[in-house]
């Protein structure tokens, strides 16, 4: 079961990575995150885990299991009989760059409550892409080619 959103976000493709990968930020533009603690020290790469605090649901620790630098990442994370693989994929469109956002759900959980959880997961991507554009089409406004990682 899986869910996807997609936008195209009038920035260049290095700047959304650096923004995207810059996990512990995402509480700044995005309304569906509230709180990111990465666990571990170094580059955000494949082994990397953080805890994220998400409105309405229980603290999930994801750990990235594939990185392709500057395209893609996948992370996943196992929460009370539902396992989720999250990927954010990145692709230049023009000047711009086309994010796709895709969460794929397992488990006994995620069967009985197909439903509900692919609304709010529709609407949560949706949100989450919203702000992503917003926050990388500032950023491009004001001539950033890459937001720094902290």
């Amino acid at each position: 079961m899986k869910v996807e959103h997609e936008t195209r976000i009038d920035a260049p493709r290095p700047l959304v990575w650096s923004v995207t990968v810059d996990v512990e930020r995402w509480p700044d533009w995005t309304p569906t995150v509230t709180d990111v603690a990465r666990t571990g020290e170094g580059p955000f790469g494949v082994g990397s885990v953080a805890r994220i605090r998400q409105p309405g649901l229980p603290a999930a620790d994801w750990c990235v299991t594939s990185l392709v630098e500057g395209e893609r990442f996948t992370w996943e994370t196992r929460v009370r009989g539902l396992h989720m693989v999250a990927t954010h994929e990145l692709e230049s469109s023009g000047t711009g760059t086309r994010n796709v956002l895709r969460v794929e759900f397992h488990g006994p959980v995620a069967t009985l409550f197909w439903p509900l959880i692919r609304m709010s997961v529709r609407k949560a991507l949706e949100r989450e892409n919203a702000g992503l554009k917003a926050r990388c089409e500032g950023l491009a406004a004001e001539g950033h080619v890459a937001h720094a990682r902290s």
